[in-house]
């Protein structure tokens, strides 16, 4: 099962939303990492995209709930926006603010909303002679910010979105690669030489399957971020 959610919207189209949320991350007192609130807004809102943008789906609007305070809402909203101008995307946002009861921890939610023709929706659609590889490597907390360039970026994965030859991409989260290979192929063995159990936080890297005959061109997009997956069946 994705992190999606698709439901008919016509004979043709699927309304397909995505949802992240953050806790404990921004500048509270007892946050556990303490970044701006732009930042925050950056990340979480690029978690909801990739995942909506993965399965095909264009993207339509936005939504944040606020659970810091009103003063952080402009800045997680630059950081939203920073995130879609990477995906060139220009989308309305709207969302609401906890500004009843303080609390002493930041939290945060997203929701990217979308659409998706049928013919065109990215899941199961993997032929078994694909083979399959992890691009970027999977951080999380303040590694995040440390090793940023051995992180995805945005604008790889839009490169990776348009690339023929790649078949689906599975944005990486806090349960590891290894969960969600096990989402597609069940208990299927691999091998990777990444950590298949540790957290990507942000989606900081995507499992794909491509086609074989493009392995090249694919590795010379990624460079140094392209980790294949070997499939021990």
């Amino acid at each position: 099962m994705r992190d999606v959610l698709c439901l008919p919207l016509n004979e043709k189209e699927e309304l397909v939303l995505a949802a992240d949320c953050s806790g404990g991350i921004g500048l509270k007192e007892d946050d556990v990492v303490r970044v701006p609130y732009d930042i925050v807004g950056y990340y979480g809102a690029r978690v909801a995209l990739m995942e909506l943008m993965s399965v095909g789906a264009t993207p339509k609007a936005m939504v944040m709930q606020n659970f810091v305070e009103d003063e952080a809402w402009n800045e997680l909203v630059r950081g939203v926006k920073q995130a879609m101008n990477e995906l060139q995307l220009s989308l309305p946002l709207t969302g609401s603010t906890e500004s009843n009861m303080p609390l002493k921890q930041s939290a945060v939610g997203w929701t990217a909303i979308g659409t998706v023709e049928k013919e065109k929706k990215r899941i199961g659609v993997t032929p078994p002679s694909a083979r399959w590889a992890v691009i970027g490597e999977p951080l999380v907390g303040e590694a995040v910010l440390e090793k940023n360039d051995r992180m995805l970026s945005l604008s790889l994965f839009r490169s990776l979105l348009q690339f023929d030859g790649v078949y689906e991409m599975i944005p990486i989260g806090s349960k590891g690669i290894l969960h969600e290979w096990q989402l597609v192929h069940g208990d299927r063995p691999l091998q990777c030489s990444l950590p298949l159990t540790a957290s990507a936080g942000p989606a900081t890297c995507v499992l794909i399957s491509y086609e074989g005959e493009k392995e090249e061109e694919l590795r010379a997009l990624t460079s140094s971020l392209f980790y294949p997956i070997v499939n021990k069946l």
